[in-house]
């Protein structure tokens, strides 16, 4: 999409878009094109991943089904570690059928078995029966599972930047923490408002992000700064500083 006040769709900050066909780097939200979009993009995350490493696809529930065949057969069925349930309580009520409150988060290993998974790393959260275990496990919480109960990110919280689809750290925290150690890096392919980047740097991790908004570049520049990031183009060649 690109940005005209005279467009199709409301995006970013109230802004009017106008939704261009530019090849690849444009495609309507079904599933024949929605999977030929994401396609190369999951080949080229299975390519980079280290032997340990661990792939997290976040998606909505309306897409996941598809996605979870896709990689499948990009990673193969025994590379696939688990499906998350991320669930929130926020939006309309639907009449006529459940209301949908959750995304789906789908979970793969780069090399079946060698994937790296701290489960010590992970903050632990509070038992929902405390009363049923002993008073040591209920002072000390539970593993969460593979149901996560998270707010999403507040609209009057500190946390919050404005981008329309900003995750909450606490979820990117929890992926972080499990599925890499101190000091090796993390790629966030769609990365948005910069979430992974700000957990990732507060955990002790390096991170590369990307994005091809330049709505997004200007949120997440603003968010983790100049100090020690450096901003490149598409091209290698780094990009002027900004201009606020």
């Amino acid at each position: 999409m690109r940005r005209d006040e005279e467009g199709d769709r409301v995006g970013f900050g109230g802004h009017r878009y106008r939704t261009v066909d530019a090849g690849t780097r444009a495609f309507v939200d079904s599933f024949g094109d929605y999977t030929g979009f994401l396609g190369p993009r999951l080949v080229h995350a299975r390519r980079l991943l280290s032997e340990d490493g661990t792939l997290y696809v976040h998606l909505d529930y309306r897409e996941s089904h598809y996605v979870k065949v896709l990689l499948d057969g990009i990673f193969g069925r025994d590379c696939f570690l688990n499906e998350l349930i991320w669930a929130y309580d926020y939006g309309g009520r639907a009449r006529d059928r459940w209301p949908a409150k959750h995304d789906t988060i789908l979970v793969y290993a780069r090399r079946a078995g060698a994937h790296h998974f701290d489960r010590a790393a992970v903050d632990r959260i509070p038992y929902m029966a405390p009363g049923l275990v002993t008073p040591e496990k209920a002072a000390r919480g539970k593993l969460p599972t593979d149901v996560w109960w998270h707010t999403i990110v507040p609209t009057s919280g500190a946390e919050r930047t404005g981008y329309p689809t900003q995750k909450p750290a606490g979820v990117l925290r929890r992926i972080v923490q499990a599925s890499s150690a101190p000091g090796r890096r993390v790629l966030d392919f769609f990365a948005g408002s910069g979430t992974t980047g700000a957990v990732s740097r507060e955990l002790g991790r390096h991170f590369v992000l990307v994005d091809d908004n330049p709505e997004a570049l200007w949120v997440m520049r603003r968010r983790l700064g100049e100090d020690g990031v450096a901003y490149v183009a598409a091209d290698g060649s780094p990009l002027p500083p900004s201009e606020g």
